[in-house]
């Protein structure tokens, strides 16, 4: 076998894409690499690094390479069937005589999804800590300069240092919780379960909050319906999900929880009677901290992660979580989970 035929073949078993270009910077030799992220269907070798990559600042770094003999480091946001981005190591690159620059792209899409979550995270974090923090330090405040010996006021304070303390309590709960069950630590214990006795005890358990909001609680499941299930975490999926259809719920409305056996998967429908979702926002829902409408849900407790809790439950178990709405009529949030 021949040297350059070792090369490509090295070549082309490495992740990174690699563009070689001569002085006039057209492409010369590419590996496969390259031709997955780049060709969109028509061959790279004999096109302009810029037109390959849609980017004057790489064609820039590999003039550079050729005419000044310069080695860059710079980053490349492709857009072309789907945003990509990578980390561009250019450098020059002397064959036989030939001047030309050798370019290594190096795939970083999934990193700087991370490193945005990562910051999403730490944003809304802070934020969903801070608003209860706020609100306990200036009742503390309060109470110190006075208010204490206020008879009339000071258990009112005390009340809401009280709920925004088992605000954030609960909000610490769910991270934990969360955290858990992605890094795949919890193990479920399916077993036959009662469906209908697990919707009561969850309907008994919010009872006082629907009853605050006149709200209906609506239990269709019959009473010989079993589903194959971890208990508590099952529990877990129908107390999120009615504690979130209560919440925003239309006052004097109603929550409804059903079930369907469709081929080999069981399906379970909570139904609320609120005023739906936007259709932009659907797909957003089940994201952390994520609401529908900020400017209302400030007035709407909850920590904003319930929702992402069930989605990771539903597939621990195989199954899924889907969500439904009509503007003015409601939302219908359904689970499906495997009957094997």
């Amino acid at each position: 076998m021949k040297p350059n035929d070792v090369l490509k073949r090295i070549l082309d078993a490495t992740r990174e894409g690699v563009l070689v270009t001569g002085e006039d910077l057209e492409v010369i030799a590419v590996n496969a690499a390259a031709n997955r992220s780049f060709a969109n269907g028509a061959a790279i070798e004999g096109q302009s690094v810029s037109s390959v990559t849609g980017s004057e600042d790489v064609a820039r770094a590999f003039r550079a390479a050729c005419t000044e003999n310069k080695t860059s480091d710079i980053h490349l946001k492709y857009v072309r069937n789907g945003t990509r981005r990578y980390d561009v190591h250019i450098a020059p690159l002397d064959l036989e005589g030939r001047t030309a620059a050798i370019g290594f792209f190096y795939d970083v899409t999934q990193i700087h999804r991370l490193e945005t979550i990562r910051q999403e995270f730490l944003s809304n974090i802070s934020h969903e800590l801070r608003t209860p923090l706020t609100s306990i330090l200036a009742f503390v405040e309060t109470l110190e300069e006075g208010a204490l010996e206020d008879a009339e006021n000071n258990r009112h304070f005390l009340g809401v240092i009280r709920r925004n303390g088992e605000r954030m309590r609960d909000l610490i709960a769910d991270i934990l919780e969360l955290s858990q069950i992605e890094s795949g630590n919890i193990e479920l214990k399916r077993e036959e379960i009662g469906l209908s006795n697990i919707v009561e005890e969850t309907f008994t358990s919010l009872s006082s909050m629907a009853a605050s909001k006149e709200i209906i609680l609506i239990n269709n499941v019959a009473s010989s319906t079993k589903v194959r299930a971890d208990k508590k975490r099952l529990d877990q999926m129908l107390t999120n999900l009615v504690d979130n259809a209560i919440r925003f719920n239309r006052h004097g409305g109603s929550v409804t929880v059903s079930d369907a056996q469709m081929a080999n998967l069981q399906h379970i429908y909570v139904t609320d009677t609120g005023e739906g979702i936007l259709p932009d926002q659907i797909h957003r829902i089940f994201e952390r901290f994520y609401r529908v409408d900020r400017a209302r849900s400030r007035d709407i407790s909850g920590t904003g992660l319930g929702l992402a809790i069930v989605k990771h439950l539903a597939r621990l178990h195989g199954g899924e979580v889907t969500v439904e709405s009509q503007l003015s009529i409601g939302t219908k949030f359904t689970i499906a989970l495997p009957i094997a």
